[in-house]
């Protein structure tokens, strides 16, 4: 089960809690391998090439499947294409936090410091062309704002430099982030749900903040590659579920995922639109595939 992420995240936890329990269902080893590089295109590219055996499988997030094709000019796979949806597993909303230097505690006064520096404010996301990259610039031209993308190679070292304040703000999962805001390293401004997250009941979403509407995040989603045989797909699919509903939905659930489990049609319908949503962000923000 490739992970196309470093070791840690979301996309990481949640393949490592299904392989676990997919090594016990089948009676033998289901070994988690993590290629990380260019926003999970290159852990994508290794999956879409291997043996349409079922034995290779990888643990999609949104940036390699949704979004690579509206930000990478020669992307060498195709996202719908080239790999067979199997299930839906979750999705894992966002939190906007910023380092406590910041000047600003509410989603309101934000933006306005935003506004009455344009340029200096500056954000970390996963990597360009990522889901917190996406959301960011969503978040921009949404709020009318001048700030300044920093990519990084992941989650964990977007959160290292933003604690250390070398950058102000930032978009992540709210696994990622909560833990720090507890701890004060951290100010969470808002959710990007249309309600508020039980995980974090007195973070206001961006709507209740003054953002109506507004939401983001990513997805996690088990595939194959496209020529995996169809009873293949099934029997995964069949085992994935049965595990959803024998703890694994609530294992996700307390780690801030929310658990869906669509199996592979609907799985592959969500994909579709999510690549017309994130392709029309894309071109509203002035994204160019490079």
């Amino acid at each position: 089960m490739v992970v196309a992420y470093p070791a840690g995240g979301s996309t990481d936890i949640t393949a490592r809690l299904m392989a676990e329990r997919l090594s016990r269902a089948w009676g033998q080893p289901v070994v988690v391998e993590n290629r990380a590089g260019a926003a999970g295109t290159i852990g994508a590219d290794s999956v879409a090439k291997s043996p349409p055996d079922g034995h290779t499988l990888l643990m999609a997030a949104s940036p390699e499947i949704a979004i690579a094709r509206s930000t990478q000019r020669n992307l060498p796979y195709d996202p719908v294409r080239d790999f067979a949806p199997v299930m839906l597993v979750g999705e894992v909303p966002f939190l906007l936090v910023v380092n406590p230097s910041v000047p600003a505690r509410t989603l309101a006064e934000l933006i306005a410091l935003a506004k009455s520096q344009p340029g200096r404010l500056n954000y970390a996301s996963f990597g360009i062309g990522t889901s917190s990259h996406l959301v960011g610039e969503l978040f921009r031209t949404t709020a009318g704002v001048d700030i300044t993308h920093v990519p990084y190679r992941g989650s964990a070292p977007a959160m290292t430099d933003l604690i250390a304040g070398q950058v102000q703000m930032a978009f992540d999962t709210i696994p990622a982030a909560l833990p720090h805001v507890r701890e004060g390293r951290l100010r969470a401004i808002a959710v990007a749900t249309p309600e508020r997250s039980p995980l974090a009941p007195d973070v206001p979403t961006f709507g209740e903040a003054g953002l109506p509407g507004f939401t983001g995040g990513t997805w996690i989603g088990l595939v194959a590659p496209a020529a995996t045989p169809a009873p293949v797909v099934a029997r995964i699919w069949q085992d994935a579920d049965a595990l959803m509903r024998e703890g694994l939905a609530a294992a996700l659930r307390d780690r801030g995922l929310e658990p869906r489990g669509l199996g592979p049609e609907p799985f592959r319908r969500f994909i579709e639109a999510e690549v017309g949503k994130w392709s029309a962000v894309a071109e509203r923000a002035g994204i160019r595939p490079e």
